[in-house]
């Protein structure tokens, strides 16, 4: 009996892992909290246990963010079957009851950190929950509407994420809008990007995004639109000496690297189309630099 109860204690405990589906957002938001706390620091300063707090923050809010996501299109994934499988609530691993109580400690927890981090965090963090809750929960679903479902996701997943963790410290270098407004253009790429794979699924399910609204052609023009502003915004970011000198030979060297070697897959793990190929090995160098950067920030290492 005593296994039995284990058993399934253990088989909770990984659905409610899995429900956060850390795996798909932990991977942008550290380098995009650490490079948003890092900008807004002098260069003899250093990092303290707020930029940590408000990493917390930011990967707690990305957890509540997919965990609605889940439980809200939980009855339609129990429409098919591959995404059945995914979605802890809709095969029975978690209720819906379970789920909730799950998500609403998630986004206590991120709120805790913000409101320990400072005023601003606060103001940034609480918008960023909000923009959270508003992009899945019904009847708002700003995720199933057009353009709103693209300013949503760019700005929830990229651009306040990288707000939260400048504003900690206070900073006021306007050239960090350059940087956020990257951030955010580089995923509203990303939700293009994914309209157009999903294209045909969606506009079989009468799902009023903006590339059912605008066509599959047109959405694919405008994510390469997003791609190449981002691309000027960091290079006007970079130009005005917001970033250290020597990261740029990393960057340089990753980015051989990727076109070197090359990779297959997306994100999601499709088969990349449209540049899809760059998003992972993008995120590696992402990870890289700003762990770098902070690691030398903090005199862990030293760079020559």
């Amino acid at each position: 009996m005593e296994s039995s109860e284990a058993r399934k204690r253990d088989s909770k405990i990984v659905a409610a892992v899995r429900l956060s589906r850390w795996r798909e957002h932990v991977p942008f938001t550290i380098p995009l909290t650490i490079f948003g706390g890092l900008l807004a620091l002098e260069p003899e300063a250093a990092a303290d246990w707020r930029l940590f707090a408000v990493l917390a923050g930011n990967v707690l809010a990305m957890s509540f963010a997919f965990m609605l996501n889940d439980i809200e299109d939980a009855p339609d994934d129990a429409l098919d079957r591959q995404k059945k499988q995914q979605n802890v609530i809709s095969n029975g691993l978690l209720s819906r009851r379970e789920g909730i109580a799950l998500t609403v400690t998630v986004f206590v927890a991120a709120l805790a950190m913000y409101v320990a981090s400072g005023v601003m965090t606060l103001a940034i963090g609480g918008a960023t929950l909000a923009l959270c809750y508003l992009y899945s929960a019904h009847p708002f679903r700003f995720k199933a509407r057009p353009l709103t479902d693209v300013v949503s996701h760019a700005l929830m997943l990229s651009g306040l994420l990288v707000a939260v963790g400048y504003f900690t410290y206070g900073a006021e270098r306007r050239e960090v809008w350059l940087v956020i407004a990257a951030a955010s253009l580089f995923s509203a790429y990303g939700q293009f990007y994914n309209q157009v794979v999903d294209y045909e699924v969606d506009k079989e399910a009468g799902l009023k995004n903006t590339a059912v609204l605008l066509g599959r052609g047109p959405t694919s023009i405008l994510g390469h639109l997003s791609i190449a502003l981002a691309l000027l915004c960091m290079l006007a970011a970079i130009l005005q000496g917001l970033f250290p000198v020597w990261l740029g030979t990393i960057l340089v060297i990753g980015v051989i690297t990727t076109i070197l070697f090359p990779w297959e897959y997306d994100m999601r793990g499709n088969l990349a189309r449209d540049g899809g190929n760059v998003q992972r090995p993008g995120l590696i160098i992402a990870n890289l630099l700003a762990l770098i950067w902070l690691a030398s920030n903090m005199g862990l290492i030293t760079v020559l």
